[in-house]
């Protein structure tokens, strides 16, 4: 017996980046509070709010495919730039985490109706 594959949701998908973008900067301004160790859990967030943003920008969430070559594009990138971050390699490190978890989300189609705060790591 096979399951039949949703279809693609793009309004689903702006949605899911919207809360995650909001989320990181929350999670930004926890960090900055928490001081010093928390250097990289802000950078972390930051990175995340990147990520999001970035998609947001490209436009192409409303198709599957155009929104996998885009995050393809990010990921053949050789440096994220951005200001405010700690460590500019563990940023680098941490957006292309994102990237590959938000690819991999795209090509099974599932992940982006979650939209609570804290995410499991995938």
């Amino acid at each position: 017996m096979t399951v039949a594959s949703r279809p693609w949701d793009g309004a689903a998908v702006g949605q899911w980046l919207d809360h995650r973008v909001q989320a990181a900067r929350l999670d930004q301004a926890a960090a900055d509070r928490r001081g010093y160790e928390a250097q990289d859990d802000y950078d972390k967030a930051a990175a995340e709010e990147w990520v999001c943003r970035a998609l947001q920008a490209g436009g192409k969430a409303e198709d599957q495919a155009a929104f996998a070559l885009h995050l393809k594009s990010l990921l053949a990138q050789e440096e994220y730039r951005t200001t405010g971050i700690y460590d500019d390699r563990r940023f680098d490190r941490n957006v292309r985490a994102t990237l590959r978890k938000i690819a991999k989300m795209t090509k099974a189609n599932e992940g982006f109706e979650n939209r609570l705060r804290y995410q499991r790591s995938a």
